[in-house]
């Protein structure tokens, strides 16, 4: 007992620092729901906002194995609409016979609530939301202990949010280009299998930039090349723009990597006998409807040099040429894997704002993996992996500039 009152005392202080000294407010309760999640031994955390003019909650930070920032909710509906139009506190043991509990989030999310405790976010003048804590890991479940820990965190949440003030403009629901549902990967490992992937949940919307961020082996890089047709799942569904791309044919594939998909990778792997333009310009001639080979070097800023051969260009020049070889085709969806990882910091940035720019002039959606969770802060939302599974889902209010990010 006496150990689980230090534990949550080191908690409170904990997020007290993180709410008080995190330069934004969106990574100040990321972090804070995080502790929460961890010290009460769960699998799942959301802090939902309301926004009073389409009267729904809005999930606005996630923490957990599956993607629900593109679910909102009615308020007054499930346990969390319930204590945000009602202001109070809720612990619920076994939400299957909880008349309160709304099976609508898990249904869309895949995912399977046992028990929860839920309480009100409260300013000086109104609820303006909710935290929910899901599922103790042991299958125990949660207590007034537990309840009023959750309790501190919303209080201390909400003074932060009053203090620093927070910009939540809740947007229509975006359009679903990329969806894994339950998908399982398995390799041959001695008399048995390893399984990578061990059940992913995620959406991936048009128009956005999605940076996916985890340790190595976590199954980041096996999850992009399943979605770009360069491995396949063992289990569980994928769609690209509403079409079922679980298990393609090979002309299917081929069709869709042409004029779906754009690859830039850490190693620029340009053909050493061509220039710049001749590179991008062998793209362009496979393509359906490229743009010109020199728009597309323009667009990285590479026009003066589109004559040189790779060995005469530095490395941030070669990787712009990458990207303007991804970008001739007019991809829809540009996976980039570690592109910044062998530059410094100069030309990383230089590099990132080409994604920026293309990002914004194109429309096109980019997912970027990287260890370096600086570059987090230019997505429009930050996917984590761990162990094989989706761990929690941020989305940034405020997205960076590529020209502000330092490290």
């Amino acid at each position: 007992m006496a150990d689980r009152k230090a534990r949550f005392t080191q908690a409170i202080w904990q997020i007290t620092q993180e709410l008080r000294d995190h330069d934004t407010l969106d990574d100040a309760l990321s972090a804070s729901l995080e502790i929460i999640v961890k010290v009460l031994d769960s699998e799942a955390g959301t802090i939902w906002l309301l926004d009073r003019a389409s009267n729904r909650l809005y999930p606005l930070y996630n923490h957990g194995p599956v993607d629900i920032s593109g679910i909102t909710i009615e308020n007054g509906q499930g346990v969390a609409g319930s204590v945000v139009q009602s202001g109070e506190s809720v612990i619920a043991t076994s939400v299957g016979e909880d008349a309160r509990f709304s099976v609508s989030v898990d249904e869309e999310s895949g995912f399977v609530t046992r028990s929860l405790l839920c309480v009100p976010l409260k300013n000086s003048f109104e609820i303006i939301g909710c935290v929910q804590i899901l599922n103790r890991v042991d299958g125990s479940h949660y207590d007034a202990e537990d309840l009023a820990l959750c309790e501190a965190m919303a209080s201390l949440a909400a003074v932060a949010m009053e203090e620093k003030g927070l910009d939540f403009n809740p947007v229509a629901k975006k359009e679903v280009i990329i969806s894994l549902r339950n998908v399982i990967k398995e390799y041959p490992s001695g008399d048995g299998v390893s399984r990578v992937l061990k059940g992913i949940n995620l959406d991936v919307y048009k128009d956005e930039f999605v940076v996916v961020l985890g340790e190595s082996g976590c199954g980041k890089s096996t999850m992009v090349n399943i979605i770009g047709g360069m491995d396949f799942l063992t289990e569980g569904q994928l769609l690209i723009d509403g079409k079922d791309f679980s298990h393609p044919g090979d002309k299917e594939l081929t069709r869709f990597r042409r004029e779906y998909l754009g690859f830039v990778f850490q190693s620029y792997n340009l053909m050493p006998n061509l220039t710049a333009l001749e590179n991008v310009q062998f793209i362009a001639d496979i393509a359906p409807s490229p743009m010109p080979a020199a728009e597309a070097i323009a667009k990285v800023g590479l026009s003066d040099r589109a004559g040189n051969y790779p060995s005469a260009l530095s490395g941030g020049q070669q990787q712009r040429v990458a990207i303007a070889r991804a970008v001739v085709k007019r991809p829809k969806i540009i996976f980039a894997d570690e592109p910044t990882a062998a530059l410094d910091y100069q030309t990383s940035i230089e590099v990132l704002s080409v994604f920026e720019e293309i990002k914004r002039e194109l429309g096109t959606t980019v997912m970027m993996i990287t260890h370096n969770p600086e570059i987090a802060k230019m997505a429009d939302r930050v996917i984590k992996l761990r162990d094989g599974r989706v761990s929690s889902i941020k989305v940034n209010l405020h997205p960076l500039r590529a020209n502000e990010l330092s490290w």
